[in-house]
């Protein structure tokens, strides 16, 4: 797997930038148009202040349930990359304007636009989370789970939850576990997860 992905980045490193006869764009048109196009894109920050009463719910203790803190977490996570995401498109815009210095990171950046590969600051495990797709679909599918995320937030928990939209589906999985054996007075240790395969779709629960 790693070969062929070496393999493919030596093919599209080896590939002109610019094509013969007339040209219609200069590589610098075409990240500009992207970059723009893609912060024009981007949704505000979660805002926690908005939040649906259920989202944080806490119990009589005080304590706020696990799928609230599960979900805090996430939230973070996303405006963390949200934000890195609107200030290197900035920055990249500026640098091909000429009015910040094009660094290397910026430059990288630059390169893996014309590749439609995702910058790699945005894919570091710091602030990303684990995906093979290509930089337009990447795009399509990270405001699909800012939304996702964004509906929990301001509408309170789902009525089902698309698992591959979480930086760590393993955290919903321990707090879905730990929130039904305190409602229930069970132990945990002796839950299980079973599936299921249903005729529905999401839009149908």
């Amino acid at each position: 797997m790693q070969l062929v992905k070496d393999f493919l980045d030596t093919v599209l490193l080896m590939q002109p930038r610019q094509t013969g006869g007339k040209v219609t764009k200069t590589p610098e048109q075409i990240v500009d148009e992207m970059a723009n196009e893609m912060l024009k894109n981007l949704p505000d920050g979660m805002d926690r202040d908005r939040a649906h009463d259920s989202t944080f719910e806490r119990n009589e203790a005080g304590a706020m349930n696990s799928l609230g803190v599960f979900v805090e977490q996430e939230i973070n996570r996303f405006n963390k990359l949200l934000a890195l995401m609107k200030q290197t498109l900035d920055d990249l815009i500026k640098a091909i304007k000429g009015t910040v210095v094009m660094s290397m990171d910026l430059e990288s950046m630059f390169n893996r636009f014309l590749d439609n590969k995702v910058p790699e600051s945005w894919e570091r495990t710091t602030v990303g989370y684990p995906s093979l797709k290509p930089l337009a679909s990447w795009m399509v599918d990270f405001i699909q789970r800012i939304e996702f995320m964004s509906d929990w937030l301001y509408n309170g928990p789902p009525v089902s939850f698309w698992l591959p939209a979480f930086f760590f589906p393993q955290g919903f999985m321990t707090a879905s576990l730990q929130l039904y054996a305190r409602a229930n007075q069970f132990p945990i240790d002796a839950l299980v997860f079973q599936t299921h395969v249903q005729q529905i779709f999401r839009e149908d629960v």
